[in-house]
């Protein structure tokens, strides 16, 4: 053999080491974002794809029924009105007709996935279907408060409802740009012209409307709730829910504001501030006010807020990330709330479920508003179908949270359900991460609902090892 051929066969090994090598990476990029803590692009940049990415999270098993497949309309007219994502393509939604008694009542779920708060996390945002409708799915699965069975969804499931995706990294509100990195930062008109088109489509005839999101959709929610019920004539019941969007100003592990410092940076960036409520901009900061627990006792439209005690993707994120904990001495509890030591418990007790507590304490005065806080550690719980509507719901005076959720709205019966502090809820579908070297996998306390299986990282690693033993080998026989 040559010199030539040996550097062909060179070649050959290093193409495979770097495909399999960067295989590996784009799955952890892909599956386990909320999980890679220490990559040089902010954590809360990639916060939903293990916690809030419902069409992965909220497949259907083999055995059960699938759920229903939505597809992507892209709004072609919005970037005239200079409504765009990141990138500048235009922003869209997904819509399954409602039917019979439902044919004019409209439910509206803002799709969450963090925020991006400085220009290289934007930048990077740009290229994923959180900043660009080029990489959106085509389809996504109806589940959850967005299925269309009554046996999965017994209060909405014939509504019109629509899941309005999520492509400019500040809840729907920025409105700016930098020409200089090509960042449209247009979350307000994204929202202005959705509704526009959906008003168009038949919302403007709705008898019953209702206003969902998560995560950072569920911040949406609460920002655009009156702005939401403006669009109606009083007439229309219109009423706006939450869900794991009372993000808190909290103090981190190390005793520093690592939530208001990410918020101060989306902004300041995205000049949120011009379309933060005037009842809070008059008295306090703009980065103060894009945190929820100033701003759901002002809002006037009646307001259902579900939500973790013990949040967990706050927990990840928000209290105890890497910047906080260098040394990592809450990655076990982080994991597995069943390895958190005494210490740990209560500090996430006194200072953030009874911080979470306080914050709601005027809002729940109000009559018309409704709470469903249990003591899980759990993120998004009305999308996903196990912990919406099923047989092992999460469970708070007896009722699932879609029941509870109905109640409230139709006006059946009062809903202010706060759970007694952890460890008393046996029905929660506590969030675990398991990990070894070769796989992921997210597992609730009672079952297991998900398995993420990446490229096998030990072989990808012994491919250069291969080689280089081939080549050895070469130069042992020659």
């Amino acid at each position: 053999m040559n010199k030539f051929q040996l550097k062909l066969k060179l070649d050959g090994c290093t193409v495979l080491v770097v495909v399999a090598l960067a295989a590996v990476f784009v799955n952890l990029n892909v599956y386990v974002g909320a999980l890679s803590l220490n990559e040089p692009v902010s954590i809360i940049e990639k916060d939903a794809v293990l916690f809030e990415d419902e069409h992965v999270l909220a497949s259907a098993s083999p055995t059960q029924p699938q759920p229903l497949l939505v597809a992507l309309t892209l709004i072609d007219n919005a970037a005239s009105k200079g409504a765009v994502c990141l990138d500048g393509t235009p922003p869209g939604y997904h819509l399954d007709r409602g039917s019979g008694s439902g044919a004019n009542s409209w439910l509206i779920q803002l799709e969450g996935g963090g925020w991006c708060n400085t220009i290289r996390n934007c930048v990077y945002r740009k290229t994923t279907r959180r900043g660009s409708s080029k990489f959106m799915e085509k389809q996504l699965p109806f589940t959850g408060i967005l299925s269309n069975k009554p046996e999965e969804n017994p209060d909405f499931f014939n509504w019109n409802r629509v899941k309005l995706r999520y492509c400019d990294g500040a809840s729907f509100t920025g409105d700016s740009q930098n020409e200089a990195a090509q960042l449209n930062f247009r979350g307000q008109k994204i929202w202005s012209v959705a509704m526009e088109e959906l008003m168009s489509k038949g919302m403007q005839n709705a008898n019953q409307a209702l206003l969902s999101g998560c995560s950072a959709g569920g911040l949406a929610s609460i920002l655009h709730c009156d702005e939401f019920r403006d669009l109606f004539p009083t007439t229309t019941t219109v009423k706006c829910l939450s869900d794991a969007g009372m993000f808190l100003d909290a103090i981190d592990v190390s005793g520093g504001h690592t939530l208001r410092n990410l918020y101060a940076g989306v902004v300041s960036l995205q000049e949120v501030q011009k379309n933060l409520p005037k009842t809070c901009i008059n008295h306090l900061d703009p980065t103060s006010c894009f945190f929820p627990q100033n701003l759901v006792a002002n809002v006037k439209t009646p307001m259902f807020l579900l939500n973790a005690a013990y949040d967990a993707w706050q927990l990840q994120a928000s209290l105890a990330p890497p910047s906080a904990d260098p040394h990592g001495l809450w990655n076990e509890c982080k994991s597995n709330h069943a390895e958190c030591n005494s210490s740990q418990i209560q500090f996430l007790q006194a200072d953030f479920r009874n911080q979470m507590l306080n914050a709601v304490k005027d809002f729940s005065m109000s009559s018309e508003n409704g709470l469903f806080i249990n003591s899980c550690f759990a993120h998004c719980q009305s999308e996903r179908q196990d912990t919406w509507f099923a047989d092992d719901s999460p469970l708070l005076d007896n009722q699932a949270i879609a029941l509870s959720v109905g109640d409230w709205y139709f006006n059946r019966r009062m809903v202010k359900a706060i759970d007694c502090a952890f460890p008393c809820d046996s029905t929660c579908h506590n969030l675990n991460f398991k990990e070894d070297i070769s796989s992921t996998t997210l597992t609730y306390s009672q079952s297991a609902k998900l398995s993420i299986t990446m490229l096998n990282l030990p072989s990808a690693l012994l491919m250069p090892i291969t080689c280089s033993s081939f080549i050895m080998w070469f130069r042992f026989v020659h």
